[in-house]
């Protein structure tokens, strides 16, 4: 109900514009690709069958899969970093410069190269647990310092450090495996099948509904930890199963993915201009954004050179990094 309450609020139409937008960047970049597939060939293939058995492998086996992965990646990395930049209060938190993703590539770095069976199983599994090593390193460091407003600065170190160990490793590890963790590291939708579209859009749904579920202890944390505290919230144990949350979330996706940087930094920036900053319509605003937004980022990356495709994760650090460098200076102009 309170979903309902939020879209059909104050934010009806940017909510509904959004919505159709999404359905529209799905439907439209289906038909970007060397093959060339018409709204028309997918409407065909959806009600009744595919006019040929090419249109029926790019459509289904390969346009799709690709389009609902990036639209659930998209939707997990903005909601992870909505919900870092509330908890932490800081504006210019996200999974990537928090260490979450510089800990998931660790740990998969590790689980290409030392295990070369049930990958599909033991790469997310290793992946999560060092997205969780870097939260814990992080959260624990800054709680020692006793100071929340570190825990940025002390994201960026671990990134920094646990980033150092992943190239060590690959600088030893055999060629071959190296250059397809270097690869994967950069992030890419060009291997992705139907069922990691399953394991993602079910970890980014159980984020989604534990932040329904939290949203006004969430809303309370922006008052303060005291003020929260005040008003029965246990302050430290939501912003555990927060952490946790993001960690998994983001781990989940950097496990199929690889790295795709700063989406959890730009899209509640660009939301909260659009719905403001309570967790219901910005968490539900950076769901639809953020998703769109990576659809049409591996359009770009497929479509801008010919023969030839761009890692999606460079396309977002280089649009990510102008935007960083842009809310800093703002920061700066009215701080």
């Amino acid at each position: 109900m309170s979903i309902i309450r939020t879209i059909k609020g104050k934010n009806t139409w940017v909510f509904s514009g959004l919505i159709i937008f999404t359905l529209f960047s799905i439907v439209l970049s289906i038909t970007y690709g060397p093959a060339t597939i018409t709204s028309a060939d997918i409407f065909q293939c959806v009600i009744n069958e595919c006019a040929s058995p090419m249109h029926d492998m790019v459509i289904w086996q390969i346009r799709i899969p690709r389009v609902l992965v990036g639209l659930a990646a998209g939707m997990g990395l903005a909601c992870a970093g909505a919900i870092l930049q509330n908890v932490t209060r800081n504006p210019l938190a996200d999974p990537y410069l928090f260490g979450i993703i510089s800990g998931a590539g660790l740990g998969a770095t590790i689980a290409t190269l030392v295990v070369s069976d049930q990958q599909s199983l033991t790469l997310p599994l290793a992946a999560f647990l060092g997205a969780l090593f870097s939260v814990v390193i992080v959260f624990g460091i800054a709680t020692l310092l006793r100071n929340m407003n570190h825990l940025l600065l002390t994201g960026v170190a671990v990134s920094f450090m646990l980033g150092s160990i992943s190239h060590f490793i690959l600088y030893l590890g055999d060629p071959f495996a190296t250059n397809r963790v270097i690869f994967w590291l950069m992030g890419s939708l060009a291997r992705v099948e139907m069922f990691h579209f399953y394991l993602i859009g079910a970890m980014v749904l159980i984020t989604l509904l534990t932040i329904f579920a939290l949203h006004r202890q969430i809303d309370a944390l922006l008052l303060g930890d005291e003020s929260a505290a005040s008003l029965g919230v246990n302050v430290d144990k939501l912003r555990l199963i927060l952490l946790a949350l993001c960690a998994a979330v983001t781990a989940t996706i950097v496990a199929y993915c690889g790295g795709i940087g700063f989406v959890g930094l730009m899209i509640p920036h660009i939301v909260r201009q659009l719905v403001g900053v309570t967790t219901m319509p910005l968490i539900i605003g950076s769901a639809l954004v953020g998703g769109c937004f990576l659809v049409w980022v591996d359009v770009a990356a497929r479509s801008a050179l010919s023969n030839v495709e761009i890692p999606i994760g460079i396309i977002t650090s280089a649009i990510g990094s102008i935007f960083f460098l842009a809310i800093m200076y703002r920061t700066r102009k009215t701080g």
